[in-house]
């Protein structure tokens, strides 16, 4: 018996906002990066988001494995554009009293 060597391609995908993806999930190639980073498994990945397969996760560690550079410089943009967006929503949502604002808000509905 003769074993097929064959070539998969990774289970990533970029969605219509430019985001990874891995395997037919939501799930970001970022979050299974930043998972294995923190020294999870494979399997402790798969366990903690279920959607994924086993295998799209091991081949997804490979592939971040062997194009380190690349996703590494996909991931430093991610983290800039994510703070960008931050900064964005507390300068047009004040982020300070939020919570006394809520608090009041829901105090004054129960009166009225």
């Amino acid at each position: 018996m003769t074993l097929a060597i064959v070539t998969e391609p990774t289970p990533l995908k970029l969605n219509d906002d430019g985001v990874v993806l891995v395997g037919k999930t939501r799930v970001t190639l970022d979050t299974v990066v930043a998972a294995f980073l923190e020294g999870a498994t494979a399997e402790e990945i798969v366990e903690q988001y279920p959607s994924l397969q086993l295998a799209d996760v091991y081949s997804v560690i490979g592939y971040y494995l062997r194009q380190k550079t690349e996703v590494d410089a996909y991931l430093k943009i991610r983290q800039e554009r994510a703070a960008q967006v931050r900064q964005e929503n507390e300068r047009r949502f004040n982020p300070i009293g939020i919570r006394d604002r809520l608090i009041a808000r829901l105090d004054h509905q129960r009166q009225g």
